[in-house]
């Protein structure tokens, strides 16, 4: 990574001190299509640390209100093949299926994908989530094959803790060095 690309990322003392409008702007993709997960933690600063601060954003997410967080579930991508080669989905949604080779897919894999993930959403009434970099190809399939078989309170559950995953390693790339980071 080149300093010029480090210097406009902020760090964790820069975010600490920002208007809540440029904490909110800085960080508000960091949750898909949820900004108000920023603004809402940008109410709790100081951070001490990368992780108090994923800790607080994720404490919005688990204590909004069941309807908030279905809706907020509902508005992720399924993985999906069309949809990376289309480019419709956010930046960083594009670049997380893309390295898991989900552009790469043959017409048959694609369609068993679009298979399973119906079958998912039917029985679920969301969209499968899984941190894709925490897979390779085949271990997805799998996973949301045997995800879709389960109960829906502890699939609930399961997306938000990999949403917990996903939000961490975008955090990650949205902080710069240089931060406090002890806790």
């Amino acid at each position: 990574m080149t300093s010029t690309t480090t210097s406009s990322i902020p760090t964790l003392d820069e975010l600490n001190t920002m208007t809540q409008a440029a904490f909110a702007a800085a960080l508000g993709e960091v949750f898909e299509y949820a900004p108000w997960v920023a603004e809402a933690a940008a109410q709790q600063r100081p951070f001490a640390s990368l992780d108090a601060l994923h800790q607080a954003m994720l404490a919005t997410v688990h204590g909004s209100p069941r309807e908030q967080a279905l809706r907020f579930l509902c508005g992720h991508p399924e993985l999906s093949v069309s949809a990376v080669r289309s480019g419709t989905l956010t930046v960083d949604s594009q670049q997380e299926q893309q390295s898991a080779g989900l552009g790469d897919l043959a017409q048959e894999q694609g369609e068993r994908l679009a298979a399973l993930n119906q079958a998912y959403r039917t029985r679920h009434g969301f969209p499968f989530i899984a941190c894709v970099r925490h897979y390779t190809r085949l271990g997805l399939f799998a996973e949301l094959a045997s995800r879709a078989e389960r109960d829906t309170e502890q699939e609930f559950a399961e997306a938000l803790r990999q949403i917990g995953f996903i939000s961490r390693l975008r955090l990650s790339q949205r902080v710069g060095a240089g931060s406090l980071q002890a806790a």
